[in-house]
């Protein structure tokens, strides 16, 4: 950090689960100085696999600066915290710095926690009644310096501490949720039919009580129409026994309702002009709308940290350990890989910048920000010979395109000398 400069003004917070195959051992004969491999809510959708969570921390250019793995069903809420407060501790930033992270974050323990003076940005959870509440408010909206996006700022006071809410609008958000919205609509409307004849054939023992189960199911169903409600009566014999009732038998009056299943056509629009909405909170109310959605959006930079270690070609993120604590110093391994993958896109991306020099990317355009792994594809092509005259070796490299000699000459001599690049070449 001190060689290179490359800054801490944003520190993206998250976590991921990485799954395992094999046995491991039961939590009674699990040496508790480690993590534990164990069953817990898995992020690739393996809930048969056991598995252990790792938490890291990234600045604005994606370079990991912290990392810790924990056991397989420990909580966000919990990791986020300790995660932000082990960096806040270790990590001496001169300058104003935002923790950033998603929604588990944001719980009255952990903002109270923090405090007023760490400064953060987090994805406000739409499970919350105000979040709920301005999403799907009537209320005029601020067009952004983006276009595609449009804001509407409130004061809270969440968790007794002052905060900015932003709520966010997003166009190209509503257009993708549209596309979905029509069909989960059909399957909303299917799944509340089966209930509903669920629920009709079931008998009440007053009139009351079938008027309530009817109100509740519609309430838990707004975008159904709950005026048709019909209380109807029938007979029903106290044996349960088939067919229809003799004079000798004891008969009891049960009560029903029954009701049509129509949509509410402006809930439907309602529901649809909260497409593409969510909120953001900060405790800087000095920040603009546009500042925090645009540091909010660096986020990315630790979720395409995830997706290094998890990506089969790089072979980052195989586990065949048994003992957790190797786990562990695995983890740690596969963080420092992405550290150094990362640190080099930045390299590269700031010297590319500063010669104003360009390399081709996938689509043949010259670019300024290629990805590292597009890089390590074109220097797959260079390769070492050695050839032995006379009882002496001669290495060489062979393979070098103008391409390749570019990047070279962009990164430096050091990196040159690897290929026994002497003189930089004209760009």
């Amino acid at each position: 950090m001190k060689k290179f400069k490359f800054g801490t003004h944003l520190l993206h917070a998250d976590t991921t689960s990485f799954s395992v195959y094999g046995d491991y051992e039961d939590e009674d004969e699990v040496d508790f100085r480690t993590i534990r491999i164990t069953y817990g809510h898995s992020k690739d959708h393996r809930d048969d696999l056991k598995q252990f969570v790792m938490s890291m921390v990234s600045n604005q250019h994606g370079i990991p600066l912290f990392t810790q793995p924990y056991s397989g069903n420990e909580s966000d809420k919990k990791i986020l915290l300790e995660t932000i407060l082990k960096v806040r501790q270790n990590l001496n930033l001169k300058d104003r710095a935002y923790y950033i992270a998603d929604s588990a974050f944001y719980t009255e323990k952990n903002l109270q926690t923090l405090g007023r003076h760490t400064f953060w940005i987090s994805h406000v959870p739409a499970t919350l009644s105000p979040a709920k509440s301005l999403l799907s408010a009537e209320i005029p909206m601020v067009p952004g310096q983006d276009p595609g996006y449009s804001f509407h700022e409130c004061v809270m006071d969440y968790g007794e501490i002052p905060q900015k809410w932003v709520l966010v609008s997003s166009e190209k958000g509503r257009q993708r949720q549209e596309k979905t919205f029509e069909r989960n609509l059909k399957k909303r409307i299917e799944l509340a039919r089966k209930s509903l004849k669920k629920l009709k054939a079931k008998p009440f023992a007053c009139e009351p009580d079938a008027r309530r189960a009817a109100e509740r199911w519609f309430a838990d169903h707004p975008f159904l129409r709950p005026d048709g409600i019909r209380i109807t009566t029938s007979q029903k014999k106290t044996n349960k026994k088939r067919g229809r009732p003799r004079k000798e038998d004891i008969v009891e009056t049960v009560f029903s309702f029954d009701s049509p299943l129509e949509v509410i056509p402006e809930v439907i629009e309602r529901e649809k002009r909260c497409l593409g909405r969510f909120v953001l909170a900060t405790n800087d109310v000095d920040l603009d709308a546009d500042t925090i959605l645009k540091y909010y959006k660096g986020q990315q930079s630790v979720e395409r940290g995830f997706r290094f270690l998890k990506d089969k070609s790089f072979r980052v993120a195989e586990v065949f350990l048994k003992k957790e604590s190797r786990i562990e110093a695995l983890s740690m391994l596969m963080v420092l890989c992405l550290f150094v993958y990362a640190a080099a896109e930045w390299f590269l991306r700031a010297k590319l910048k500063e010669s104003g020099a360009t390399v081709k990317n996938q689509l043949k355009k010259p670019v300024q920000n290629p990805t590292m792994k597009w890089i390590f594809t074109v220097f797959m092509r260079p390769a070492e010979v050695i050839l032995s005259v006379n009882s002496q070796s001669k290495r060489f490299i062979v393979n070098l395109e103008d391409e390749t000699l570019d990047i070279l000459n962009v990164m430096g001599p050091s990196f040159r000398n690897y290929y026994f690049v002497r003189e930089s070449c004209e760009m």
